[in-house]
């Protein structure tokens, strides 16, 4: 593999094998449940049906649930969906296989209020506070990853073990605060048509977990790739900008 001749890049599906060794178990709490949400913006209230057998649902604390649909195999749309039902709220996140454009894959981001839950605290709503952070995750013990959260739109990613060892890139990102110290992290990349939705908890530096899921096209550039993923990690730098020049000031 040539590392700047992109053409040479791993197909999402080659990346597959074995990435997903830390993803954590899933849980049956909410099978046989369904929730409607109402759109933050005011939008009319739907149900969502949250069974285990639609997907995967993993706990990631207290009463915070990611739930990733899987969709049908020719499918262009999948849906993540974060339900607190601590603090009544909700996030869904759609991620769109295009035509065309860059990046190919897209994503679409709803927050909600949980029908008949009583809500409480902060809304679900886009956050800088990665932003400055050098953070390490590893997948399995051959995949092993670092991030760089440059600002609100961008972050750099670095393959530090695995197949793609020594590729990196700087992509598309978009976070929301879901709780204090959790948040999603979701990037677009430009390079390979794929996107991907992480829940990441960051507030123990040196034991950081996240739960995710990637979509996109498989060597083919035709046919849809979707698997979900885990990944245990630690702080490594904190970068402080001065006021002045703060990336996270837009």
């Amino acid at each position: 593999m040539t590392l700047s001749d992109t053409s040479t890049w791993l197909p999402l599906d080659g990346l597959a094998p074995g990435f997903d060794a830390n993803k954590a178990p899933v849980v049956d709490d909410l099978q046989g449940r369904s929730f409607v949400l109402h759109d933050d913006d005011g939008g009319p209230g739907r149900a969502v049906d949250a069974e285990i057998a639609a997907g995967e649902t993993f706990l990631v604390d207290d009463d915070l649930y990611y739930v990733q649909h899987h969709p049908s195999p020719d499918a262009r749309e999948a849906v993540s969906l974060f339900l607190d039902l601590r603090d009544g709220r909700a996030l869904v996140v759609t991620t769109t296989i295009g035509d065309h454009g860059t990046p190919r894959v897209t994503q679409r981001f709803r927050p909600a209020t949980i029908g008949g839950f009583e809500v409480r605290g902060e809304p679900m709503a886009p956050s800088t506070a990665l932003i400055g952070r050098r953070v390490l995750w590893v997948y399995s013990r051959e995949h092993a990853y670092e991030h760089v959260y440059l600002s609100p739109h961008w972050y750099t990613w670095q393959c530090l073990a695995g197949p793609e060892r020594g590729l990196a890139d700087t992509d598309e990102n978009t976070v929301y605060r879901i709780r204090p110290g959790i948040h999603l992290f979701a990037w677009r990349e430009k390079v390979i048509p794929c996107a991907s939705v992480t829940i990441a908890d960051h507030r123990d530096a040196r034991r950081l977990r996240s739960h995710g899921v990637l979509f996109g096209l498989d060597a083919t550039g035709e046919q849809p790739a979707h698997f979900t993923f885990g990944a245990h990690g630690q702080l490594l730098s904190m970068t402080a900008h001065p006021a002045e020049f703060d990336p996270a000031e837009r």
